[in-house]
């Protein structure tokens, strides 16, 4: 059962393989014999050109970040607003920013008042005052003078005896004091009718606490007068009139200033002082305008007229520093940014036409001119290019040229394709390429003429080709009618 169905199967191709080839014959037969189509070789203008890829880009791209981290205050646009230079995108909290702006601009105010004062030259109060705190200082080195020469000199002998009675009469007196306090404290025993014995103190109360008090006042006043004789009789001891000398070495040094700083404002600042002064002023007025840069900067300004393309902030969160918050494009202009093989850029010059197209735009067609070529090659994946820039014309197209480029939707970023013409071939002979064969095994380029009714097949020369026309070098004259004739296999190769 099986092979019978192999058998059937086989039969079956048999047939469609003979229909086929039967169908195929029958098809040659009915086209007419030899001839397709034909065209003459005539001299003509022929464009040299060179086929890029790139992308579109607008007239300048920016990204926009903050240079301090900080709270986002404000976000003032969107994706795809339009915006004019200087408008407000973003905005940080600026409010300590704005407080160090005071603050610089408070020392800038204080060191131009110094130097105006220094400039301007002392006034009569500061003269006097310096003057009285001299008499004053004098004064103070006059004093401890001499109670260094006291000290040194010791204690004369009158004051020694004043200090000896004055010792005499505390003691005397603290004698008076003692026995009166203890005739206070003296209480009386008698003995009542009922036999019982009874103790009296009669001074308790008022008088004992009076006598308590003078007591202790002649106690101090005897140490305070034995204090002084014993120092007048043993004379200065070294601490003393070291001390002494310092306190005189003090005091001068205090009137040696005070009589420098008098001296100063008579004589007026120096140049020395005039220059400090201003290199303060121009220290505070940088502070005064690095504070105000850094508040300019906690808010971002478009730079020129042109469309949001990208908004990364948000309001209340913080700002990422160093990374873009908003991105704005500049799209007045665009240009078409490609990379051309060194082979190929050798033929490229500033200022040769292109025509270019967008796969996002069919039927569009955009002139443009390379505008720039740069200098120095990039590679990429082991093969040299270079970027190349090419500016797109205000007017769309060669069928509209009365449509702006600005109606016609081009965005940035989008896939461009450019023809650029590197050379025109004027006053050469042309083919149309489907016309052209080519031998598969020599690889031999050829033509079919036709000379009268019969057709002859003619070896050429072929040069540039562009947009199906073949330039001819040898092998035809101007004049000659080629055809395409259709031979018994359908599988000769044309040149497309």
């Amino acid at each position: 059962m099986k092979r019978r169905t192999l058998y059937m199967i086989l039969g079956a191709a048999v047939i469609v393989i003979v229909i086929g080839v039967l169908a195929w014959r029958v098809w040659l037969a009915a086209q007419p014999e030899g001839e397709i189509r034909s065209a003459l070789v005539k001299r003509d203008t022929l464009l040299v050109a060179v086929s890029v890829s790139g992308s579109v880009e607008p007239q300048a791209r920016v990204s926009l970040a903050f240079e301090t981290s900080g709270r986002v205050a404000e976000v003032a646009v969107e994706m795809g607003d339009a915006v004019k230079a200087g408008d407000v995108l973003a905005r940080l909290d600026d409010r300590r920013l704005a407080l160090q702006v005071q603050q610089a601009q408070a020392a800038v105010t204080l060191a131009e008042a110094q130097l105006a004062q220094l400039q301007s030259g002392p006034r009569a109060e500061e003269i006097a005052s310096a003057e009285a705190s001299v008499r004053a200082v004098q004064g103070q080195v006059g004093a401890a003078a001499a109670n260094l020469d006291q000290l040194e000199a010791g204690p004369e002998e009158a004051e020694v005896a004043t200090a000896q009675a004055d010792l005499a009469a505390a003691i005397s007196q603290q004698k008076v004091a003692q026995d009166t306090y203890d005739l206070v404290l003296t209480c009386v025993t008698f003995r009542l009718p009922n036999g019982e014995k009874q103790e009296i103190c009669p001074a308790l109360g008022a008088p004992e606490e009076q006598a308590r008090y003078n007591l202790q006042a002649a106690d101090k006043a005897l140490a305070a007068a034995q204090a002084r004789f014993d120092e007048l009789a043993a004379g200065a001891n070294t601490d003393q009139v070291r001390a002494a000398r310092a306190n005189v070495a003090g005091a001068a040094a205090q009137r040696d200033a005070a009589q420098a700083q008098l001296d100063l404002l008579r004589a007026g600042a120096t140049g020395a002082q005039v220059a400090d002064a201003e290199a303060q002023v121009a220290q505070a007025q940088a502070g005064l305008e690095q504070a105000q840069l850094a508040l300019e900067r906690a808010t971002l300004r478009a730079p020129f007229d042109g469309v949001v393309a990208q908004v990364n902030v948000t309001a209340g969160e913080m700002a990422p520093t160093g990374l873009p918050a908003v991105t704005l494009l500049n799209v007045s202009r665009f240009h078409v940014a490609a990379r051309v093989d060194e082979i190929e850029v050798g033929r490229l010059a500033e200022g040769q036409v292109a025509q270019v197209t967008l796969d996002a735009l069919p039927g569009v067609v955009l002139t443009g001119t390379v505008e720039r070529i740069a200098p120095v090659a990039t590679p990429e994946s082991g093969v040299i290019y270079y970027d190349v820039t090419i500016g797109l014309a205000p007017t769309s197209s060669a069928t509209r040229p009365d449509v702006p480029i600005r109606d016609v939707p081009v965005r940035a970023d989008m896939t461009a394709n450019a023809t650029i013409i590197v050379e025109e071939l004027a006053d050469v002979l042309t083919i149309p390429t489907w016309v052209v064969r080519v031998d598969r095994s020599t690889g031999q380029a050829y033509v079919d003429r036709r000379i009268g009714d019969r057709v002859e097949q003619v070896n050429v020369q072929l040069g540039v080709r562009y947009e199906g026309v073949a330039q001819v070098l040898d092998g035809l004259a101007e004049g000659d009618e080629v055809v395409l004739v259709l031979e018994s296999t359908p599988f000769n190769l044309a040149v497309q």
